[in-house]
């Protein structure tokens, strides 16, 4: 839907920088925040992320909703009295209801129709009056609290017993919380339980130098630094109206899909692992270990963490370190392919991939599911095809898909991303911009807002700034897109046996401590 086919009042978009997102701000009441939500619900739009603000005195606040629209996002904010709380969304949009669940944990504000109250960050540790955003706490306290019971789903019936899984796990990995109920291997129910990562990270942006924002952005997922970064980034640039240099914004781009061939290659060796393929293991793990490498001969880092800066790139790459790049995505190009083939026609990986932990192009419309797990399931959006920012408006980026929706087309579609990504990353080398790359970001006294929207290796990644009269953060949103997936993620394990969980889970991928700040 357009923004002109919604009518709303006081719509303002933000600065159009050069490398930007298309932003439309407005501020609406109840019932157009309502109305709002429920067009765009008709026209199959998508909830990005929800979230929300005191203003004022600690019994006002602001609440944010940002959707995706043909234009790009648009903002919405709804002033409240926070004891009336504030209409709930997640009837139209049920990504919403751990949004708004989290919301309530960390601000006290609660959608007034929500039917799941429970708290999803408050494991019981923090008292019931306690709500870290609130202006009136500082964010650091501690408490020696038992940990709360949590109430979840419980299925009933003849021979139905329920298996815990974390959210202590036996390897290097963040918490998480499965209850499995099943009966005998087949599994009737999956409930998460998540949040046990929070660290505090919006409140921490409250402290930060607008300057210095994108070093904590950078860390909220080491595994999608690059993304964070520039998002934030981009959010930066766009309140400040000051753009970054073309040439910056193509090196961007080249760390981007480095750092997206990187985890693609990580997470095919582990799908071969956990499918008892142990030599694709040892082999993708061996090219990622090579990629990273690279990395860190070239820019002092392997995950080229803080390379993304407000107003363009830390470093420059001269001919040298470009046309290794070059030869590094043609050697790996040519392995990629071999293991490939190896995958497609290797019967005991083909007969644990094909029909294993199916999502149903319908059920990955009705939460939204976005990213790689999306375009498996029949969901064809990609920000690099379908709202480009610099530098992916000026280069051809191939829209892979499929609708297969299983761990099989999840894998496929890895295969792809790799192949294109490769290309993408021979284009940023051959074809980079002259100039400088960093342009200084300018300052204001005035209050002003930036969103910034990178599609990341897992999805869409997107920031959203707030400044305020002194140019220092006021409030900073980072939206992971595991919050769409992860719900998904319980309805395709639906039916499966509890041996296949782990390779559904490692073919979802999804993030535990980005999503949970």
């Amino acid at each position: 839907m357009r923004i002109d086919e919604l009518e709303l009042s006081d719509v303002r978009q933000l600065s159009a920088c050069v490398g930007g997102v298309a932003t439309f701000l407005a501020s609406v009441d109840r019932d157009v925040w309502s109305h709002v939500a429920a067009r765009l619900r008709q026209t199959g739009a998508r909830l990005i992320t929800l979230w929300g603000a005191e203003q004022g005195d600690p019994h006002s606040a602001v609440l944010s909703a940002v959707y995706e629209i043909e234009e790009g996002i648009l903002w919405l904010q709804l002033p409240i009295e926070c004891a009336d709380g504030y209409p709930d969304l997640s009837l139209l949009f049920p990504c919403a209801a751990r949004m708004q669940r989290t919301l309530y944990d960390l601000l006290g504000v609660r959608a007034r129709g929500s039917e799941d109250l429970r708290p999803w960050l408050n494991h019981g540790k923090w008292p019931d009056d306690y709500f870290p955003l609130q202006k009136r706490f500082s964010g650091r306290e501690r408490f020696d609290l038992a940990e709360a019971d949590y109430p979840f789903v419980c299925v009933a019936g003849d021979g139905v017993h329920e298996i815990a899984v974390g959210p202590i796990h036996a390897g290097v990995i963040e918490p998480g919380h499965f209850r499995f109920s099943v009966v005998g291997e087949k599994v009737l129910r999956l409930e998460e339980r998540l949040g046990y990562a929070h660290r505090g990270v919006e409140r921490l942006f409250q402290n930060t130098p607008l300057q210095n924002g994108c070093r904590l952005a950078a860390r909220i997922a080491g595994d999608t630094t690059v993304a964070f970064s520039w998002a934030f980034c981009m959010a930066v640039e766009q309140a400040r109206a000051s753009p970054a240099a073309p040439r910056a914004l193509w090196l961007r781009g080249l760390w981007l899909e480095r750092e997206r061939v990187a985890n693609h290659l990580g997470d095919l060796g582990a799908l071969g692992n956990d499918a008892g393929f142990g030599y694709g293991l040892a082999q993708f793990s061996r090219l990622k270990e090579d990629w990273l490498r690279l990395n860190h001969q070239i820019v002092g880092h392997r995950y080229a963490m803080d390379q993304i800066i407000p107003g363009g790139v830390a470093q420059d790459l001269a001919p040298d370190p470009l046309a290794a790049i070059v030869t590094q995505c043609d050697q790996i190009e040519a392995k990629v392919h071999v293991l490939h083939s190896l995958y497609d026609n290797h019967a005991g990986l083909q007969d644990r991939f094909a029909g294993t932990g199916t999502l149903l192009v319908t059920v990955a419309q009705h939460f939204g599911v976005c990213g790689l797990v999306g375009r498996a399931s029949g969901q064809k959006f990609d920000l690099r095809v379908n709202h480009p920012h610099a530098p992916y408006d000026q280069v051809h980026v191939l829209l892979t898909g499929d609708s297969g929706g299983d761990v099989a087309a999840r894998v496929t579609l890895r295969f792809h991303e790799i192949y294109e990504s490769l290309q993408l990353i021979r284009t940023f080398c051959s074809a980079l911009p002259d100039g400088e790359v960093f342009t200084p970001v300018g300052q204001s006294a005035l209050p002003s807002c930036g969103v910034g929207r990178v599609e990341g290796w897992r999805g869409d990644v997107l920031v959203a700034l707030e400044t305020d009269a002194s140019g220092n953060i006021a409030r900073c949103h980072c939206h992971d897109p595991s919050w769409q997936n992860w719900p998904a993620l319980e309805y395709a394990i639906i039916g499966n046996i509890v041996p296949d969980f782990p390779l559904i889970n490692k073919s979802f991928s999804l993030n535990y401590a980005g999503h949970d700040l």
